[in-house]
C-alpha cells in the first residue's frame, strides 16, 4: 500500500498509553509494522522529559504520520509537511505518506467531507501518498478515492466511541464502489473499535485493514489487548477468505440423513412409551 509492504494487516496508534513503557510493549504484542503518531497533537517529550521516538524501534516500523486534531485542509497540510520533513530527518521510509484527518465537529470527532476532499487534492499534488480518514458514506468515499486518495478510511463508529461497525451496510457499499474496477484497491477501517471482536467483524466485511488506537491504549491490560487484537486481525480475515456459510431460516443437520437407524418426520409426535 502506497509503496510499503507489510505481513500484517493490523495499524496502532501511539497516544494515550499511562506511560512510555507499556506503549511500546503493547506495540510489540500487535505484531504490527506500522504505527502511526499524531504530528499536530503529539508531545514528543512527556512530562518525564521522555521522547516518544526513543521508545519506538525506527528499524522495524514505519511511522505514519498523521493530522490529528486539525479542522481546516490548511492546517492538515501543513501539519502533513511537518510530519514529512521530521521523518526525512529520521530516515524513516514513512516520510512519503500522510494519515490525513480533518475533523469537522470537536464533539463527535466526525470528519469535515469539503475540507479533508480539499486537503487530499492538494497533498497528493505535493507528492504525498494519502490515506484518508472519512465517514461511513460512501459517495465521500468514491470522491476521496477520485481526489488521488490512496486508501480510504472510513470509520466504523466515531474515534474512541468504542461502539465497533455501527453501518455494516454502508461499509459493504464503500467496498463496492471502491474495488468494484479496482479490487486491489486498500480500504482500511479506522477509529471506534472496542474490543477483539470489532476488529474480526471489520475483516469479515472485507476491510484491508483496521488502524485502532484507544481500544488498546485504555484498556485494563493494553499489552494483553494488543495480543487478542493481532490474533482478532489473523481470524478475521482468515473467515473472509473462507466464505461463511449463508444464514438459514431453519437448521440443517451437519451429520448425513441416510442410513440412520430411524427418523422422525416433520410434525410427527414422538411414540409414547408402553
Amino acid at each position: 500500500m502506497g509503496g510499503h509492504e507489510f505481513t500484517s494487516r493490523l495499524f496502532v496508534g501511539t497516544g494515550r498509553y499511562d506511560t512510555m513503557e507499556q506503549m511500546r510493549e503493547s506495540l510489540d504484542q500487535s505484531g504490527s509494522q506500522c504505527v502511526t503518531v499524531a504530528v499536530r497533537r503529539e508531545r514528543l517529550y512527556d512530562r518525564l522529559g521522555q521522547n516518544i521516538l526513543d521508545f519506538i524501534d525506527l528499524d522495524r516500523y514505519i511511522l505514519l504520520p498523521n493530522t490529528a486534531g486539525c479542522f481546516t485542509a490548511a492546517d492538515a497540510i501543513r501539519t502533513a509537511k511537518l510530519g514529512r520533513e521530521i521523518l526525512r530527518t529520521l530516515e524513516n521510509p514513512g516520510a512519503d505518506w500522510v494519515k490525513l484527518e480533518v475533523l469537522g465537529d470537536s464533539r463527535t470527532l466526525l470528519p469535515d467531507p469539503v475540507e479533508t476532499i480539499a486537503a487530499c487534492q492538494e497533498l497528493t499534488a505535493e507528492g504525498f501518498k494519502v490515506l484518508c480518514y472519512t465517514n461511513d458514506c460512501p459517495v465521500t468515499a468514491q470522491r476521496l478515492k477520485a481526489a488521488g486518495a490512496t486508501s480510504v478510511m472510513p470509520a466504523g463508529s466515531p474515534i474512541g466511541s468504542g461502539q465497533g461497525m455501527l453501518n455494516p451496510n454502508n461499509f459493504r457499499m464503500i467496498m463496492q464502489y471502491l474495488k468494484e474496477d479496482d479490487p486491489d484497491y486498500p480500504v482500511i477501517v479506522d477509529a471506534g473499535v472496542g474490543t477483539a471482536s470489532d476488529v474480526s467483524v471489520a475483516f469479515e466485511l472485507g476491510a484491508d485493514g483496521v488502524l485502532l488506537n484507544t481500544a488498546i491504549a485504555h484498556a485494563r491490560e493494553p499489552a494483553r489487548m494488543a495480543r487478542a487484537m493481532k490474533h482478532a486481525a489473523i481470524a478475521g480475515r482468515e473467515a473472509y477468505l473462507a466464505g461463511r456459510i449463508p444464514k438459514k431460516l431453519y437448521g440443517s443437520a451437519s451429520s448425513p440423513e441416510e442410513g440412520v437407524i430411524s427418523t422422525r418426520p416433520y410434525g410427527s409426535k414422538p411414540v409414547e412409551p408402553s
